[in-house]
């Protein structure tokens, strides 16, 4: 099986243990975009961690010329649906339709005390709306119609000449969410261009619980699952021999308990019997002992959420475990890793061949 393959313009293992994060300037963006097209990448995204992840979009889109970019992904709510729109009309104007709105809920948590923005509706249908406004927007810029979006949560019924970006070349904006649950599974097999599986969902649990439901949604639009783009980012632990494969399964570890110790995705943990220790990880992460958690991944757990693989051994075993489950691979790979460029693009190579 081909695969389409992407590249996470990302922060380091540090970040997810308090540790801080190199912050690129403008000239690092840029090189970072031609080396992601240079080695044969399909698309350059960034994560919204700890940086606005649309203005490097603008640097990548400059710089490049095939590749697709996007977020992976930006925080809905905090936006308004007519602020996300605008700047996603630019990011596809300017990088000549090859842009991607890859987009999230968060928590509730990191809603209200992070972002400061209410929390007082169920995600779900609040995204189903905010999708429905977005392309609603869309129409507006193109045409020129008059808006009359009115939902419970988002409206859009206003759109003076002078605030119209006005139509643009290529004015289909595809849209991917972030997905853990099963709503929002069905949510996005109704509704979205494509399907960015979190990580900390296992292969098992979005094989067994999230494809029949994302199929389902599909279904209930009346189109089939394969007009939704299966995107996933497994969690890897490569090296070039043992040690190095022991010594990034343990740096994974960190990665990995950063994302279990948060409740809203403790369904997979649960899925997989593992409930205790997620609420472990969860008391560790309130008291602050973000160092403490990755001691509680056990390696029965790395085998379930983790590619682990020496160099020679990663692309075979990319694809015989992605098989059935992603159409698009990205690959998240520590800097050591992705400063090895014979290598990655020779896994590029391998995984885009049948």
């Amino acid at each position: 099986m081909a695969f389409r393959v992407e590249s996470l313009l990302n922060p380091g293992t540090e970040e997810y243990a308090g540790g801080g994060q190199e912050v690129m300037g403008i000239a690092g963006i840029a090189a970072a975009a031609r080396k992601v097209e240079e080695l044969g990448f399909d698309g350059a995204m960034t994560p919204e961690a700890g940086l606005d992840p649309f203005l490097p979009l603008m640097i990548v889109a400059e710089h490049t010329q095939r590749i697709t970019l996007g977020t992976n992904v930006a925080i809905a709510f905090p936006r308004s649906p007519m602020v996300t729109a605008q700047i996603a009309w630019d990011l596809q104007r300017f990088s000549r339709g090859r842009f991607r709105l890859g987009l999230g809920t968060q928590v509730k948590g990191h809603n209200e005390r992070r972002y400061s923005t209410p929390w007082n509706v169920p995600p779900g249908p609040r995204l189903r709306e905010y999708i429905q406004c977005l392309r609603a927007i869309f129409e507006t810029f193109q045409s020129g119609k008059k808006p009359s979006y009115a939902g419970q949560y988002y409206q859009f019924t206003l759109m003076s000449p002078l605030f119209n970006p006005g139509p643009i070349e290529h004015a289909y904006v595809p849209i991917d969410i972030a997905v853990v649950n099963t709503y929002i599974a069905g949510l996005a097999g109704e509704l979205c261009d494509g399907v960015r599986l979190h990580p900390i969902a296992t292969f098992k649990y979005a094989r067994e619980i999230l494809l029949p439901v994302i199929a389902k949604g599909a279904a209930k639009a009346g189109r089939p699952v394969s007009a939704v783009t299966m995107i996933g980012a497994p969690f890897l632990a490569i090296g070039g021999n043992a040690k190095e494969v022991e010594e990034a399964r343990n740096a994974l570890r960190q990665k990995i308990a950063f994302y279990a110790s948060t409740r809203t995705y403790h369904t997979v943990l649960d899925f997989h019997g593992w409930h205790d220790t997620g609420m472990k990880l969860h008391d560790l992460s309130l008291e602050g002992k973000w160092k403490e958690l990755p001691a509680l991944i056990t390696d029965e757990m790395l085998e379930e959420w983790a590619i682990v693989a020496t160099y020679d051994e990663f692309a075979a075993k990319a694809k015989q475990r992605c098989a059935g489950i992603f159409d698009n691979i990205l690959l998240d790979l520590p800097p050591q890793v992705r400063a090895n460029e014979s290598w990655l693009r020779g896994v590029v190579q391998a995984l885009h061949a049948d």
